[in-house]
């Protein structure tokens, strides 16, 4: 979110300073990795409106870094507690080209998954790289004028006179700026700000990738919500050379902080996927080549933090379904910083009280 804010601030002429503790598409946190999900589906008309208007960014996007983001798969949405119908008439009332199928129609078209209920088929969803886009943003951003201070930790913030921001980095640096946007992700529970925070809860998740028993075959994302909270998608270059399929729960993560998760893969959840996956997956071998871990950061309602406090504005946590909208979180974050608009109400800091 960081980055595309920063491309988007600096394609609109303004002087921008980007500073990234780490080095550019890290994996201490959330937005490493050649797949996130790009979706319409949402039982929440908010949110398919806003993959609408994520999907024209995305395009912008790769227009003005010429690099390809987004890839067009085509995704399912099923499950014994997922509604399909509900589903498609939200994306009908949208206008969102989909599919509703039997489970008789769509064994016969996907025979890779076990399907034993109704499926909604949209084309539009597909995959993104997010090692990709933070790089293209970020290269974009210095191409039209950023500075980008990569390395450097921001250790102090003192707010001067009300209004500009004087900020001290762990290399000696003062950075004097008229607004600060901060996109910590999982470190902002753990940052001093002059900002009241909702209550966050960072919690670390894994990802396990699954290799294609046919290799030609072209399977789409995939949400299945029953039993177990699940989603699947083309694993990418994360998967190794030969082409596979991450799957992975999107809840039961372990409760931890950007400065205290371990990184080792919680075994119960590598037992549920692979049974999940010998289960209903047939077209993929149950046993992961490959395995990860990264941090959600959520909100009690799941909803986005995207708000504006003096002159700060505050782009994050996502609560696990943000890497869809990052150019438009970078739009809209931007909008903030410059005054253009306000803040959304579902994206207020205060929206609680």
């Amino acid at each position: 979110m960081g980055a595309a804010t920063a491309w988007q601030l600096a394609r609109r002429g303004h002087e921008v300073t980007l500073i990234e503790a780490y080095d550019i598409a890290h994996r201490h946190g959330s937005s490493h990795g050649s797949s996130r999900i790009f979706r319409r589906a949402y039982a929440d008309p908010f949110y398919v409106r806003l993959t609408g208007q994520a999907h024209e960014q995305w395009r912008e996007l790769e227009d003005d870094a010429s690099t390809p983001l987004l890839r067009t798969t085509g995704g399912l949405d099923m499950g014994e507690d997922r509604d399909p119908k509900a589903l498609a008439a939200l994306l009908d009332a949208a206008g969102v080209p989909h599919e509703l199928l039997g489970p008789e129609a769509a064994a016969e078209r996907w025979p890779y998954i076990r399907v034993t209920g109704p499926v909604l088929h949209h084309p539009d969803a597909g995959v993104v790289d997010a090692d990709e886009t933070v790089g293209a943003c970020v290269r974009r951003a210095i191409e039209h004028g950023a500075e980008a201070i990569i390395g450097v930790r921001v250790t102090g913030i003192d707010v001067r006179g009300g209004e500009r921001v004087l900020l001290h980095t762990d290399d000696g640096r003062e950075i004097v700026a008229d607004t600060v946007v901060i996109a910590a992700g999982s470190w902002l529970p753990e940052l001093e700000l002059p900002v009241a925070l909702p209550p966050l809860q960072v919690t670390q998740q894994q990802v396990f990738h699954f290799r294609q028993r046919d290799p030609s075959v072209k399977w789409p994302t995939l949400v299945w919500d029953g039993a177990l909270h699940l989603y699947g998608l083309p694993s990418g270059s994360d998967g190794g050379p030969l082409p596979a399929v991450k799957v992975a729960e999107h809840d039961r993560g372990t409760p931890t902080t950007a400065r205290t998760r371990n990184g080792v893969v919680d075994p119960s959840s590598r037992t549920r996927v692979s049974g999940f996956v010998r289960d209903r997956l047939p077209g993929l071998e149950p046993d992961p080549v490959a395995e990860a871990t990264c941090l959600y950061t959520t909100t009690p309602d799941e909803d986005f933090v995207l708000d504006r406090h003096g002159p700060f504005v505050i782009a994050s946590p996502c609560s696990g379904h943000g890497a869809k909208f990052a150019p438009l979180i970078g739009a809209m974050a931007a909008d903030l910083a410059t005054g253009r608009t306000e803040p959304h109400p579902r994206f207020r800091l205060d929206r609680a009280g």
